[in-house]
């Protein structure tokens, strides 16, 4: 099997630096109002944008609930098309035997009458719209405005990217909860003053941490790994290879390893121990199929943009003998290492496919040979 010491990949990794130039795309569900324009320095809850969408339809069959014909019903209606309605409110009525049949027909929620269909004896209350605002989610400037659709906010930051997270978008306070990566986070190292902060742990956070992390209202904790049968109490439901991300927990948690007892790599804890203090945003959302989105922490800088920093536009991405790299799926999933060769020629491997490899010595000396598509680079 021949090799190349030339050799590369090109394999998605995970993104730890200290200085970079981040640009978010802060998009409507459907068209609306972009309330900036290009220049406009926003904060992290600046709301961007705003829309409104149609509240949900309720159908009543009032013919049915009157027992009268279908075209009798307007005559029924005490409310007309388009007329506001209360929840509880009689909407329609029929007296008839001197009073002795009254029946009424109560409007289920608070809305609108939307519609009212002779043929069928229906009518449409339709809720009200649901106003749906986009805020900034980092302090930046707006770089570019989609009318009626999306702002663009850019910002230089510290950013650093998780292997899996829960929950969606926050941001707060940083506090560097334990000494070193190592070190687990407990619930004695969270305080009452932590309320409304991002706790940074180590090497591992335990179930009583985590509960005490809802009860006193943290906005979030990184942390190398946890136990997922303990994300699974807190949520009250077992998660399996069903995880989303979404999951929520009363706060955003972002794994940086894995999950196990897996300390946050020294570069990551140093670039989080060097912004304490700063505000951080956060976000727990994660994909690891088709269009691979990873949890994120952004912590905005005051920089001129004229600053000099790394040079990420060719080289990202790119997998040598020597880059460190973590592996993401089982026997290894987690594990660091670098990469020793790149082999050129294909290898079988258990399943009788025939894949790229690349050969990796872990970090306790071993050296596994793993499929590519198997490993992601973590940057530099």
């Amino acid at each position: 099997m021949s090799t190349s010491e030339e050799s590369f990949a090109y394999t998605p990794g995970l993104r730890v630096t200290p200085l970079t130039y981040i640009r978010k795309i802060r998009s409507l569900p459907v068209k609306g109002q972009i309330l900036v324009k290009v220049g406009d320095r926003v904060e992290f809850d600046t709301i961007v944008a705003r829309c409104y969408l149609e509240g949900m339809p309720q159908i009543l069959k009032v013919a049915e609930l009157l027992d009268v014909d279908p075209e009798e019903v307007p005559r029924y209606l005490l409310k007309k098309k388009g007329d506001p309605v209360k929840k509880g409110e009689i909407i329609a009525r029929l007296r008839a035997a001197f009073g002795l049949i009254n029946k009424t027909v109560l409007s289920p929620i608070d809305g609108y009458m939307e519609d009212i269909n002779e043929i069928t004896g229906n009518i449409t209350i339709r809720e009200p719209q649901r106003p749906v605002e986009v805020a900034a989610y980092i302090r930046g400037k707006i770089d570019e405005v989609i009318p009626q659709e999306a702002a663009i906010v850019g910002s230089w930051a510290a950013y650093l990217q998780g292997i899996i997270g829960f929950s969606g978008e926050r941001f707060g306070e940083l506090r560097v909860a334990v000494s070193k990566p190592e070190d687990t986070l407990t619930q004695d190292n969270i305080l009452e003053s932590d309320h409304g902060k991002i706790l940074v742990g180590g090497s591992f956070v335990t179930l009583e941490a985590l509960e005490k992390a809802r009860k006193i209202g943290l906005k979030g904790i990184i942390s190398g790994g946890a136990n997922i049968e303990d994300l699974e109490k807190l949520i009250g439901a077992r998660m399996g290879v069903a995880i989303t991300g979404r999951e929520e927990l009363g706060f955003t948690l972002i794994l940086t390893e894995g999950f196990g007892k897996l300390p946050i790599s020294d570069r990551a804890f140093k670039i989080l121990k060097d912004n304490e203090g700063k505000i951080a945003a956060i976000n727990g959302a994660t994909q690891v199929r088709a269009g691979v989105l990873r949890p994120e922490i952004i912590i905005p800088k005051d920089v001129s943009e004229k600053m000099k920093i790394e040079d990420e536009s060719l080289e990202e991405g790119k997998m040598r003998p020597g880059s460190i790299i973590r592996i993401i799926r089982y026997p290894y999933f987690g594990k660091l290492g670098r990469v020793v060769r790149l082999p050129v020629d294909l290898m079988r491997i258990e399943t009788e496919s025939l894949v790229r490899v690349v050969e990796v010595e872990l970090t306790d000396g071993t050296r596994v040979m793993v499929p590519r598509a198997d490993v992601e680079i973590v940057a530099e």
